[in-house]
């Protein structure tokens, strides 16, 4: 088996979900390479001791991601680091050879985001791709599985999600997703967006244009010494699009929402896809669960289906088993892993964002500013 060595910039909460899946891959059982943490860079030297303590394989800890990027042993690298931070060391990688799976949004901004896609173009040899976890969960697996059918027939309407809802307590202390100058003008969308775009991009429900509501709900929130200070991010958006049916080209309306305020709810993923001939629903609610309507000119009777462990890589957990976020993590790394040692994905819908994915969310989001700024519908 192949051994790819990695190293994290942002050694923070997703960082160390990385680690924990690379401390979990031989839950997989049929993939023939694996990743090996040999370094890691944040700027809060707190955090290296949990990874020193259980990953013996890391030789090497630094606050300056240049001196990890110099280190000849680090093949690929996961950064995880505020949107800001995004063009300049996400393109210091690419430059430097390694792979590159990125947090999103890839750039604070379209600007930035089109330096690193120009960044990414003059390197065709390093495998770029953004994290997102959304799709790997088996009920999207078979979601997608359809879309390759004729399952739905002529498209009616799609509605894709994330509700996250952290930060519907008033009180709750600031943070830099909340700050303009670290999380950038999308707000709620940059930060969240991603996640919902990934499937309906995947399908090839591209929009055409966007007529964007956004939120500013939590005017300010305390700060470090406790003092009230301004929030001015979005908390929430919903983006109603008009794309078009990639199999007839007839058009139809999706609906891409992202909350951070959304009672209720906490880190909600949904995706529905309504035909006339069928119908998919899922959330991550109640995420083993599927809905099917199947239509045959009876009842319009919707089927619930509970769903086990069916995984596009498999792994050592039995079928009848739930499967859960972190499932959901060790699958997208053995995606990427995948197509960096295989140089293609397993599947259409088994695989990681796109660059090219990317840069589309950044043109939807910035004509959704556009859209709001004049109420307007924006082409995009």
């Amino acid at each position: 088996m192949k051994t790819i060595k990695f190293g994290i910039i942002g050694a923070g909460l997703m960082g160390r979900e990385f680690a924990s899946a690379c401390a979990r891959w031989c839950h997989l059982t049929e993939i023939n390479a694996k990743p090996e943490l040999v370094a890691v860079c944040d700027k809060n030297p707190a955090l290296y001791p949990w990874y020193q303590d259980n990953f013996p394989t890391i030789k090497q800890v630094t606050d300056d991601y240049h001196e990890l990027l110099a280190n000849k042993d680090v093949e690929a690298v996961y950064c995880a680091v505020p949107h800001n931070l995004h063009e300049q060391i996400y393109c210091d990688i690419i430059r430097s050879g390694r792979h590159l799976l990125g947090e999103k949004p890839f750039g604070i901004d379209k600007k930035a985001n089109d330096a690193i896609m120009q960044c990414i173009a003059e390197h065709p040899e390093v495998i770029v791709r953004c994290s997102s976890e959304f799709p790997f969960y088996p009920p999207m697996q078979r979601i997608g599985q359809l879309l390759e059918t004729d399952f739905f027939g002529d498209l009616i309407e799609v509605n894709s999600g994330f509700l996250h809802s952290s930060d519907l307590n008033p009180m709750k202390p600031i943070n830099w997703k909340r700050m303009i100058e670290f999380n950038g003008e999308y707000g709620c969308m940059g930060d969240l967006g991603m996640h919902a775009c990934h499937f309906p991009f995947r399908a090839g429900f591209f929009p055409k244009n966007v007529r964007a509501i956004l939120s500013k709900l939590v005017k300010e929130r305390p700060g470090k010494d406790g003092a009230m200070v301004p929030c001015v991010t979005w908390d929430n958006a919903t983006l109603l699009c008009e794309a078009a049916d990639p199999k007839n080209g007839n058009p139809f309306p999706l609906t891409i929402k992202t909350q951070r305020i959304a009672p209720g709810e906490t880190d909600t993923w949904y995706f529905e896809v309504k035909g006339m001939k069928g119908c998919a629903k899922w959330s991550s609610k109640n995420p083993r669960r599927l809905e099917l309507l199947e239509y045959t000119g009876k009842d319009q009777a919707v089927q619930q289906i509970d769903m086990g462990y069916e995984t596009a890589f498999k792994t050592i957990t039995g079928g009848i088993f739930e499967f859960g976020f972190t499932d959901s993590i060790l699958q997208m790394w053995a995606s990427f892993v995948t197509e960096i040692t295989e140089g293609k994905p397993k599947g259409k819908f088994v695989s990681c964002v796109t660059p090219e994915e990317a840069a589309l969310s950044h043109k939807l989001f910035t004509a959704a500013l556009e859209s709001w700024k004049n109420s307007t519908t924006v082409a995009l």
